[in-house]
């Protein structure tokens, strides 16, 4: 029997959600696009209007208590993700926040025991990158012994935004690169090893008119492996991840964002020759949705659990926490 597809609630009318996730629920055969809501009615609407949603809601708590939706996608401040994804699942609906998860441990830890309370429901972070072939399929190769054992692994992204009323440059909501961009970085490190670091060192550079960091550094030890980083909000826009081992190397040219519907390509370096393996061309917000659908349908474990959300957070933590000390801070 055909599983009913899941109808989605959005909480706000914020970019991302316009041009990524309605679009990937638009496409996916598994999901269906219902309501939005705004702090306004006439924002929603006119949201709605363009993207031919069929109910606006001006207040987000009334959309959350509407029998018209099964799951909420989050993708407010990232001070409003842990708040508004316990009052979604208080509602009794699924959630999918974005990322990071939340402000801090303490923070992502107010929505772990949230969950707990609701076992039924599921709740995930928005890391869509993971759901594009490329990195199960570099993970596969790299666990398989492809460039022999990895000795490091360096991630970079960066992107140039100086706009004061952007909410990745303001204080005090979760602004700056390290929880915009550093975590993906980290995430990515942890996604490839399979493991946590034991001790992380970090250094951020602060811009001094928005108070938020602007350029991050940082280095974690998973013993053997040593993975650094480098986010930027004011830098050039870049992304790669580059691991390198003791037979050979991988390159990731677009580890994080692709183009829709595009196909990665992946270069391994070994034996003094380039090896290209490409992956399918796809749409990974699609992916992301419909991976979340399926646990749902199936009673089956969030794809990327909370637990894992809590872990990079402790990472970003840490990385803080360095900064301010100015010495290696134990996970």
């Amino acid at each position: 029997m055909t599983k009913p597809r899941l109808r989605w609630g959005i909480l706000s009318t914020a970019k991302i959600a316009r041009e990524k996730l309605i679009p990937a629920i638009i496409a996916s055969e598994h999901n269906e696009l219902v309501a939005i809501a705004s702090r306004t009615h006439e924002q929603a609407a006119s949201v709605a209007a363009e993207l031919a949603i069929p109910h606006v809601f001006g207040d987000y708590q009334h959309m959350l208590e509407s029998d018209l939706i099964d799951i909420v996608y989050n993708p407010l401040p990232n001070h409003l993700h842990v708040p508004w994804a316990v009052h979604a699942l208080e509602a009794g609906k699924h959630v999918l926040c974005e990322k990071p998860i939340g402000l801090n441990v303490e923070d992502t830890n107010t929505l772990m025991v949230a969950a707990q309370q609701r076992p039924d429901l599921k709740v995930m972070e928005a890391f869509m990158y993971r759901f594009h072939p490329q990195w199960a399929k570099a993970r596969e190769l790299l666990q398989g012994g492809k460039i022999g054992e990895i000795n490091s692994i360096e991630a970079v992204f960066s992107y140039f935004n100086r706009d004061p009323k952007n909410v990745r440059n303001m204080p005090g909501i979760g602004g700056g690169g390290l929880l915009d961009i550093g975590c993906y970085c980290i995430s990515a490190a942890r996604y490839l090893l399979d493991r946590e670091p034991s001790r992380v060192l970090g250094t951020l550079q602060m811009d001094n008119d928005f108070q938020v960091d602007r350029h991050a550094h940082g280095l974690l030890d998973f013993g053997d492996v040593q993975a650094s980083f480098y986010c930027s909000t004011q830098s050039e826009p870049s992304q790669r991840v580059y691991v390198s081992g003791e037979h050979g190397s991988l390159l990731m040219e677009a580890p994080f964002y692709q183009p829709d519907n595009a196909m990665a390509t992946l270069v391994f370096n070994h034996n003094r020759e380039v090896e290209l393996i490409q992956t399918e061309a796809c749409d990974h917000y699609v992916k992301q949705i419909d991976a979340l659908a399926n646990a749902i349908h199936r009673n089956l474990p969030t794809p990327t659990p909370l637990s894992d959300a809590l872990s990079n957070m402790r990472v970003i933590d840490g990385i803080f926490a360095s900064d301010l000390a100015r010495e290696w801070v134990s996970i």
